[in-house]
Protein backbone atom coordinates (compact mmCIF):
# COMPACT_ATOMS: atom_id res chain seq x y z
CA UNK A 1 0.00 0.00 0.00
CA UNK A 2 1.34 3.42 -0.87
CA UNK A 3 2.59 5.78 2.08
CA UNK A 4 1.11 9.20 1.52
CA UNK A 5 1.26 11.80 4.36
CA UNK A 6 -1.86 14.01 2.83
CA UNK A 7 -4.35 14.46 4.99
CA UNK A 8 -7.50 12.56 3.86
CA UNK A 9 -10.22 14.45 3.63
CA UNK A 10 -12.03 13.61 6.65
CA UNK A 11 -8.64 14.26 8.56
CA UNK A 12 -9.04 18.06 6.88
CA UNK A 13 -12.61 18.43 8.49
CA UNK A 14 -11.52 17.07 11.56
CA UNK A 15 -8.22 19.63 11.68
CA UNK A 16 -10.82 22.50 10.26
CA UNK A 17 -13.37 21.69 13.25
CA UNK A 18 -10.74 21.96 15.90
CA UNK A 19 -9.25 24.94 14.59
CA UNK A 20 -12.16 26.59 14.75
CA UNK A 21 -13.20 24.98 17.96
CA UNK A 22 -9.64 26.24 19.49
CA UNK A 23 -9.73 30.05 17.89
CA UNK A 24 -13.28 30.61 19.44
CA UNK A 25 -13.42 28.45 22.75
CA UNK A 26 -9.38 28.18 23.55
CA UNK A 27 -7.91 31.28 22.39
CA UNK A 28 -9.84 33.31 24.67
CA UNK A 29 -9.85 30.67 27.68
CA UNK A 30 -5.93 31.29 27.53
CA UNK A 31 -6.31 34.83 27.62
CA UNK A 32 -8.37 34.52 31.44
CA UNK A 33 -5.59 31.92 32.54
CA UNK A 34 -2.90 34.18 31.97
CA UNK A 35 -5.14 37.34 34.08
CA UNK A 36 -5.86 34.94 37.04
CA UNK A 37 -3.41 34.47 39.81
CA UNK A 38 -4.71 31.73 41.69
CA UNK A 39 -4.65 28.45 40.68
CA UNK A 40 -7.41 26.82 41.66
CA UNK A 41 -9.84 29.63 40.24
CA UNK A 42 -7.50 29.39 37.14
CA UNK A 43 -8.44 25.92 36.21
CA UNK A 44 -11.65 25.97 37.00
CA UNK A 45 -12.05 28.66 34.12
CA UNK A 46 -11.97 25.87 31.56
CA UNK A 47 -15.00 24.01 32.63
CA UNK A 48 -17.89 26.36 30.44
CA UNK A 49 -15.31 25.69 27.07
CA UNK A 50 -14.69 21.74 28.58
CA UNK A 51 -18.33 21.17 28.14
CA UNK A 52 -18.88 22.80 24.88
CA UNK A 53 -16.20 20.67 23.86
CA UNK A 54 -18.11 17.92 25.52
CA UNK A 55 -21.23 18.55 23.70
CA UNK A 56 -18.98 19.10 19.82
CA UNK A 57 -18.74 15.17 20.75
CA UNK A 58 -14.75 15.80 21.19
CA UNK A 59 -15.02 13.64 24.37
CA UNK A 60 -16.44 10.79 22.50
CA UNK A 61 -13.77 11.31 19.99
CA UNK A 62 -10.86 9.93 22.81
CA UNK A 63 -12.59 6.63 23.27
CA UNK A 64 -11.99 4.38 21.03
CA UNK A 65 -14.69 2.95 18.66
CA UNK A 66 -14.96 -0.99 19.88
CA UNK A 67 -16.14 0.63 23.04
CA UNK A 68 -18.84 2.94 22.09
CA UNK A 69 -16.36 6.03 21.20
CA UNK A 70 -15.35 7.32 17.92
CA UNK A 71 -11.72 7.54 18.27
CA UNK A 72 -9.80 7.17 14.80
CA UNK A 73 -5.98 6.57 14.56
CA UNK A 74 -2.92 8.36 15.59
CA UNK A 75 -2.80 10.51 13.12
CA UNK A 76 -6.05 12.10 13.75
CA UNK A 77 -5.81 12.14 17.76
CA UNK A 78 -2.28 13.93 16.56
CA UNK A 79 -4.13 16.24 14.50
CA UNK A 80 -6.65 17.35 17.05
CA UNK A 81 -4.00 17.65 19.90
CA UNK A 82 -1.59 20.07 17.77
CA UNK A 83 -4.20 22.16 17.08
CA UNK A 84 -6.00 22.35 20.44
CA UNK A 85 -2.70 22.80 22.53
CA UNK A 86 -1.46 25.47 20.29
CA UNK A 87 -3.68 28.04 22.18
CA UNK A 88 -4.45 26.04 25.43
CA UNK A 89 -2.06 22.41 26.28
CA UNK A 90 -3.17 22.74 29.35
CA UNK A 91 -6.81 22.46 28.91
CA UNK A 92 -5.93 19.23 26.54
CA UNK A 93 -4.05 18.01 29.06
CA UNK A 94 -7.15 17.96 31.61
CA UNK A 95 -9.54 16.50 28.80
CA UNK A 96 -7.44 14.10 28.24
CA UNK A 97 -7.50 12.46 31.74
CA UNK A 98 -9.91 9.33 29.81
CA UNK A 99 -6.68 8.41 28.12
CA UNK A 100 -4.79 7.65 30.63
CA UNK A 101 -7.16 6.53 33.01
CA UNK A 102 -9.03 4.05 30.99
CA UNK A 103 -6.00 2.77 29.00
CA UNK A 104 -5.76 -0.53 31.85
CA UNK A 105 -9.64 -0.25 31.46
CA UNK A 106 -9.21 -1.12 27.85
CA UNK A 107 -6.52 -3.55 28.46
CA UNK A 108 -7.67 -5.52 31.32
CA UNK A 109 -10.83 -4.69 32.11
CA UNK A 110 -14.15 -7.11 32.26
CA UNK A 111 -17.12 -6.65 29.74
CA UNK A 112 -19.06 -5.09 32.55
CA UNK A 113 -15.94 -3.03 34.17
CA UNK A 114 -15.12 -1.12 30.49
CA UNK A 115 -19.53 -0.64 29.94
CA UNK A 116 -19.65 1.27 33.58
CA UNK A 117 -16.22 3.05 33.85
CA UNK A 118 -16.28 4.33 30.12
CA UNK A 119 -20.17 5.23 30.66
CA UNK A 120 -19.49 8.72 32.24
CA UNK A 121 -17.37 9.45 28.76
CA UNK A 122 -19.83 8.86 25.94
CA UNK A 123 -22.21 11.87 27.42
CA UNK A 124 -23.08 14.38 25.44
CA UNK A 125 -22.98 16.96 28.41
CA UNK A 126 -21.77 17.93 31.59
CA UNK A 127 -17.60 18.25 32.20
CA UNK A 128 -17.05 13.87 33.37
CA UNK A 129 -13.29 13.85 34.15
CA UNK A 130 -11.08 11.10 34.78
CA UNK A 131 -7.17 10.55 36.54
CA UNK A 132 -5.03 8.08 36.52
CA UNK A 133 -3.34 8.88 40.22
CA UNK A 134 -0.14 7.26 39.48
CA UNK A 135 2.56 9.57 40.88
CA UNK A 136 3.03 9.91 44.70
CA UNK A 137 4.65 13.44 46.72
CA UNK A 138 8.05 11.32 47.52
CA UNK A 139 8.59 10.37 44.06
CA UNK A 140 7.42 7.43 41.44
CA UNK A 141 10.48 6.67 39.31
CA UNK A 142 10.85 3.64 41.33
CA UNK A 143 7.41 2.39 41.89
CA UNK A 144 7.95 -0.89 41.15
CA UNK A 145 11.29 -1.43 42.68
CA UNK A 146 11.21 -4.66 45.04
CA UNK A 147 12.14 -4.50 49.14
CA UNK A 148 14.01 -3.36 50.82
CA UNK A 149 13.40 0.00 48.16
CA UNK A 150 10.55 1.87 49.44
CA UNK A 151 8.64 1.99 46.03
CA UNK A 152 4.78 2.38 46.16
CA UNK A 153 3.48 3.89 49.17
CA UNK A 154 -0.23 4.27 48.30
CA UNK A 155 -2.40 0.98 50.52
CA UNK A 156 -5.11 -0.85 49.14
CA UNK A 157 -6.44 -3.72 51.99
CA UNK A 158 -8.75 -5.98 51.55
CA UNK A 159 -11.83 -5.35 53.86
CA UNK A 160 -14.91 -8.07 53.19
CA UNK A 161 -16.12 -7.37 49.70
CA UNK A 162 -14.14 -4.06 49.67
CA UNK A 163 -10.82 -3.10 48.86
CA UNK A 164 -9.66 0.05 51.57
CA UNK A 165 -7.33 2.40 50.12
CA UNK A 166 -4.66 5.38 51.68
CA UNK A 167 -2.55 7.03 50.38
CA UNK A 168 -0.73 10.35 48.59
CA UNK A 169 -1.22 10.94 44.96
CA UNK A 170 0.08 14.41 43.38
CA UNK A 171 0.48 15.98 39.84
CA UNK A 172 -1.73 13.91 37.82
CA UNK A 173 -4.64 16.14 36.34
CA UNK A 174 -8.57 16.69 38.19
CA UNK A 175 -7.13 13.99 40.77
CA UNK A 176 -9.50 16.33 42.88
CA UNK A 177 -12.63 16.82 40.55
CA UNK A 178 -14.05 20.16 40.15
CA UNK A 179 -15.20 20.13 43.40
CA UNK A 180 -12.78 18.49 45.51
CA UNK A 181 -14.70 15.15 45.83
CA UNK A 182 -12.95 13.42 43.25
CA UNK A 183 -13.02 13.12 39.06
CA UNK A 184 -16.03 10.64 37.60
CA UNK A 185 -13.23 7.71 37.53
CA UNK A 186 -9.92 7.77 39.61
CA UNK A 187 -7.70 4.52 38.43
CA UNK A 188 -5.27 4.16 41.41
CA UNK A 189 -1.72 2.78 41.24
CA UNK A 190 -1.61 1.40 44.38
CA UNK A 191 0.48 -2.03 46.30
CA UNK A 192 -2.33 -4.43 47.23
CA UNK A 193 -1.53 -7.75 48.93
CA UNK A 194 0.03 -9.95 45.46
CA UNK A 195 1.39 -6.97 44.63
CA UNK A 196 0.99 -3.37 42.67
CA UNK A 197 -2.44 -3.41 41.37
CA UNK A 198 -4.59 -1.11 39.00
CA UNK A 199 -8.12 -0.43 41.32
CA UNK A 200 -10.52 1.75 40.04
CA UNK A 201 -12.54 4.49 42.50
CA UNK A 202 -15.84 6.04 41.53
CA UNK A 203 -16.87 9.34 42.86
CA UNK A 204 -19.24 7.70 44.94
CA UNK A 205 -16.22 5.96 46.48
CA UNK A 206 -14.05 9.49 46.52
CA UNK A 207 -16.65 11.70 47.96
CA UNK A 208 -15.55 13.05 51.35
CA UNK A 209 -12.34 10.88 51.57
CA UNK A 210 -10.45 13.12 49.11
CA UNK A 211 -8.29 15.75 51.65
CA UNK A 212 -6.66 18.21 48.98
CA UNK A 213 -3.21 19.01 50.57
CA UNK A 214 -1.99 21.93 47.98
CA UNK A 215 -3.24 23.07 44.15
CA UNK A 216 0.08 23.91 42.41
CA UNK A 217 0.55 26.82 40.93
CA UNK A 218 2.95 25.33 37.99
CA UNK A 219 5.27 27.87 35.80
CA UNK A 220 3.91 26.83 32.55
CA UNK A 221 0.56 24.65 31.48
CA UNK A 222 -0.75 27.43 34.20
CA UNK A 223 -4.87 26.11 33.47
CA UNK A 224 -4.03 22.37 34.86
CA UNK A 225 -6.05 21.40 37.89
CA UNK A 226 -2.70 19.98 39.10
CA UNK A 227 -2.94 19.18 42.83
CA UNK A 228 -1.27 17.38 45.84
CA UNK A 229 -4.25 14.61 47.65
CA UNK A 230 -4.02 12.69 50.80
CA UNK A 231 -6.68 9.42 49.78
CA UNK A 232 -8.04 8.79 53.49
CA UNK A 233 -9.87 5.33 53.74
CA UNK A 234 -11.16 5.01 50.58
CA UNK A 235 -13.75 2.07 50.12
CA UNK A 236 -14.01 0.46 46.95
CA UNK A 237 -15.42 -2.64 45.80
CA UNK A 238 -13.30 -5.55 45.05
CA UNK A 239 -15.12 -6.16 41.85
CA UNK A 240 -12.99 -2.97 41.03
CA UNK A 241 -9.58 -4.92 40.99
CA UNK A 242 -8.31 -4.35 37.03
CA UNK A 243 -7.05 -7.69 35.78
CA UNK A 244 -5.45 -9.93 38.81
CA UNK A 245 -3.60 -8.54 41.99
CA UNK A 246 0.04 -7.74 40.93
CA UNK A 247 -0.72 -6.96 37.41
CA UNK A 248 -0.73 -3.18 37.93
CA UNK A 249 3.14 -2.82 36.77
CA UNK A 250 2.84 -3.65 33.33
CA UNK A 251 -0.47 -1.75 33.18
CA UNK A 252 0.70 1.52 34.18
CA UNK A 253 3.46 1.20 31.65
CA UNK A 254 1.34 0.07 29.04
CA UNK A 255 -0.87 3.24 29.91
CA UNK A 256 1.84 5.77 29.33
CA UNK A 257 2.67 5.00 25.84
CA UNK A 258 -0.04 6.92 24.43
CA UNK A 259 0.26 9.84 26.73
CA UNK A 260 4.60 9.70 25.77
CA UNK A 261 3.65 9.67 22.39
CA UNK A 262 1.50 12.59 22.22
CA UNK A 263 4.16 14.78 24.03
CA UNK A 264 5.86 14.94 20.91
CA UNK A 265 3.05 16.70 19.45
CA UNK A 266 2.46 19.07 22.37
CA UNK A 267 6.15 20.24 21.99
CA UNK A 268 5.41 20.86 18.12
CA UNK A 269 2.60 22.87 19.01
CA UNK A 270 4.46 24.61 21.09
CA UNK A 271 7.30 25.07 18.60
CA UNK A 272 4.93 25.88 15.88
CA UNK A 273 3.69 29.20 17.89
CA UNK A 274 6.99 29.82 18.73
CA UNK A 275 8.34 29.87 15.53
CA UNK A 276 5.36 32.17 14.03
CA UNK A 277 6.05 34.81 16.79
CA UNK A 278 9.80 34.26 15.94
CA UNK A 279 9.62 34.60 12.18
CA UNK A 280 6.72 37.39 11.77
CA UNK A 281 9.19 39.30 13.87
CA UNK A 282 12.14 38.68 12.02
CA UNK A 283 10.02 39.88 8.73
CA UNK A 284 8.95 42.70 10.09
CA UNK A 285 11.81 44.16 12.27
CA UNK A 286 14.73 45.81 11.25
CA UNK A 287 16.29 46.83 14.97
CA UNK A 288 17.63 49.86 13.84
CA UNK A 289 19.27 48.41 10.44
CA UNK A 290 18.67 49.10 6.87
CA UNK A 291 16.68 45.70 6.17
CA UNK A 292 14.88 43.41 8.52
CA UNK A 293 16.70 40.70 10.37
CA UNK A 294 15.27 38.10 8.43
CA UNK A 295 17.97 38.89 5.66
CA UNK A 296 20.88 38.35 8.12
CA UNK A 297 21.99 34.89 7.77
CA UNK A 298 22.46 34.29 11.01
CA UNK A 299 18.93 34.89 11.83
CA UNK A 300 17.48 32.91 8.62
CA UNK A 301 19.89 29.76 9.84
CA UNK A 302 18.17 29.64 13.66
CA UNK A 303 14.58 29.86 11.57
CA UNK A 304 15.70 27.57 9.30
CA UNK A 305 17.48 24.56 12.05
CA UNK A 306 14.02 25.37 13.99
CA UNK A 307 11.60 24.65 11.37
CA UNK A 308 13.24 21.59 10.38
CA UNK A 309 13.01 20.12 13.59
CA UNK A 310 9.60 20.99 13.84
CA UNK A 311 8.87 19.37 11.04
CA UNK A 312 10.64 16.20 12.15
CA UNK A 313 9.14 15.82 15.63
CA UNK A 314 5.86 15.85 13.62
CA UNK A 315 5.95 13.25 11.54
CA UNK A 316 8.11 11.05 14.11
CA UNK A 317 4.95 11.78 17.06
CA UNK A 318 2.42 11.01 14.14
CA UNK A 319 3.91 7.70 13.34
CA UNK A 320 4.91 6.86 17.14
CA UNK A 321 0.63 7.92 18.24
CA UNK A 322 -0.33 5.77 15.62
CA UNK A 323 1.90 3.03 15.90
CA UNK A 324 0.68 2.90 19.81
CA UNK A 325 -3.11 3.17 19.10
CA UNK A 326 -3.13 0.51 16.46
CA UNK A 327 -1.01 -1.74 18.86
CA UNK A 328 1.64 -2.11 16.41
CA UNK A 329 5.06 -3.62 18.19
CA UNK A 330 6.86 -0.87 17.34
CA UNK A 331 4.65 1.72 19.53
CA UNK A 332 6.87 1.56 22.77
CA UNK A 333 9.61 2.36 20.88
CA UNK A 334 9.08 5.19 18.89
CA UNK A 335 6.69 6.66 21.57
CA UNK A 336 9.64 6.39 23.67
CA UNK A 337 11.83 8.37 21.30
CA UNK A 338 8.48 10.86 20.41
CA UNK A 339 8.38 11.69 24.08
CA UNK A 340 12.38 12.04 24.51
CA UNK A 341 13.28 13.50 21.31
CA UNK A 342 9.93 15.74 21.04
CA UNK A 343 10.25 16.73 24.15
CA UNK A 344 13.91 18.28 24.21
CA UNK A 345 13.81 19.30 21.06
CA UNK A 346 11.05 21.47 21.77
CA UNK A 347 13.12 23.16 25.07
CA UNK A 348 16.26 23.53 22.52
CA UNK A 349 14.23 25.10 19.40
CA UNK A 350 11.99 27.90 21.09
CA UNK A 351 15.30 29.38 23.33
CA UNK A 352 17.07 29.18 19.98
CA UNK A 353 14.33 31.05 18.24
CA UNK A 354 14.30 33.68 21.67
CA UNK A 355 18.02 34.37 20.45
CA UNK A 356 16.05 35.46 16.94
CA UNK A 357 14.18 38.28 19.02
CA UNK A 358 16.78 39.36 21.36
CA UNK A 359 16.58 40.64 24.79
CA UNK A 360 12.75 41.67 24.37
CA UNK A 361 11.78 37.85 24.20
CA UNK A 362 12.71 37.61 28.14
CA UNK A 363 9.94 39.91 29.00
CA UNK A 364 6.91 38.63 30.76
CA UNK A 365 4.57 40.37 28.37
CA UNK A 366 6.37 38.71 24.95
CA UNK A 367 4.81 35.61 24.07
CA UNK A 368 8.18 33.44 23.66
CA UNK A 369 8.62 32.87 27.27
CA UNK A 370 5.09 31.53 27.78
CA UNK A 371 5.64 28.33 24.86
CA UNK A 372 9.00 28.55 26.77
CA UNK A 373 7.59 27.51 29.83
CA UNK A 374 4.89 24.79 28.22
CA UNK A 375 8.15 23.15 26.43
CA UNK A 376 9.97 23.03 30.04
CA UNK A 377 6.85 21.14 31.22
CA UNK A 378 7.51 18.01 28.91
CA UNK A 379 10.63 16.55 29.62
CA UNK A 380 9.55 15.71 33.02
CA UNK A 381 5.66 15.19 32.54
CA UNK A 382 4.39 11.92 31.35
CA UNK A 383 7.32 10.16 32.94
CA UNK A 384 10.66 12.07 32.85
CA UNK A 385 13.13 11.83 30.52
CA UNK A 386 15.88 11.10 33.35
CA UNK A 387 14.06 9.26 35.74
CA UNK A 388 11.66 7.11 33.36
CA UNK A 389 12.23 7.13 29.52
CA UNK A 390 15.84 7.31 29.25
CA UNK A 391 15.90 4.05 31.25
CA UNK A 392 13.03 2.22 29.58
CA UNK A 393 14.69 2.80 26.52
CA UNK A 394 18.00 1.74 27.59
CA UNK A 395 16.33 -1.74 28.82
CA UNK A 396 14.52 -1.96 25.25
CA UNK A 397 17.97 -1.86 23.71
CA UNK A 398 19.46 -4.33 26.15
CA UNK A 399 16.56 -6.43 25.76
CA UNK A 400 17.38 -10.40 24.01
CA UNK A 401 17.00 -10.23 20.23
CA UNK A 402 16.51 -6.61 20.01
CA UNK A 403 16.69 -4.91 16.26
CA UNK A 404 17.48 -1.45 15.30
CA UNK A 405 15.87 -2.20 12.28
CA UNK A 406 12.52 -2.71 13.54
CA UNK A 407 10.74 0.32 14.50
CA UNK A 408 11.02 1.63 11.12
CA UNK A 409 9.08 -1.16 10.06
CA UNK A 410 12.77 -2.01 7.79
CA UNK A 411 14.51 -5.02 9.70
Amino acid sequence: MTVSFRLSPEQENLKLGARQFAEAHLRPLAAEVREERDPLRRALLARPAFEKAVAAGFLKGLIPAPFGGAAAGGVEASILIEEWACHSPDFVISMAGPLLALAPVYQAGTPEQIRRFVAPFLADQGAPVAALAFSEPEGSANFAAPPPAEGLRTTAVPDGDSWVINGRKAWASHLPGWDGDGPDVMTIVCRAPGGISLIVAEREHLADRIEVEEYYDLTGLRGCLTSRIALHDVRVPQSNLLGAEGQGTQLTYDAFWASGASIGIFAVAAMRQAFDVAYRYALAEKRGGLVPIIEHQSVADILADAKSRIEAVRLLSWRALDAVIAQDPAGPELALHAKIFGSETGVEVITRLMNVVGVQSYDSGFPLTAYLAEALAYPVIEGSNVGIRRRQLQDLFRSPGYDPLSASGIA
